[in-house]
């Protein structure tokens, strides 16, 4: 199996969890967090608990094709590698809050 192949595997895995969640409990659509991982504020559908990490269903993707293609052996490498991500969000984040509270 190529890395596309694997990619394209763990993009079919990860929407199916988030189907399964919504079949399963349509309020999860609803239910919001802050990714650990991209710092991103996103539904709890399809999110995983790694640890003490939890992670969006976009990132499980990231998580397990890194697993799968061996790019890290934990979490936690990916979560170090995702700083400057959840840095740039939370600037982001205070950009906005700012100019709400200004206006």
């Amino acid at each position: 199996m190529d890395n596309n192949e694997i990619v394209k595997e763990m993009q079919e895995v990860a929407l199916q969890m988030y189907k399964d969640d919504i079949e399963e409990d349509p309020e999860i659509e609803n239910e919001y967090f802050d990714c650990s991982c991209c710092g991103e504020y996103k539904t709890m559908a399809g999110s995983i608990q790694y640890g003490k990490y939890r992670l969006c269903n976009d990132c499980v993707v990231l998580a397990e094709v890194g697993f799968k293609l061996n790019k890290f052996k934990d979490i936690q490498e990916l979560i170090d590698a995702m700083e400057d991500k959840r840095l740039e969000v939370m600037c982001e984040f205070i950009k906005q809050d700012e100019k709400s509270v200004n206006n």
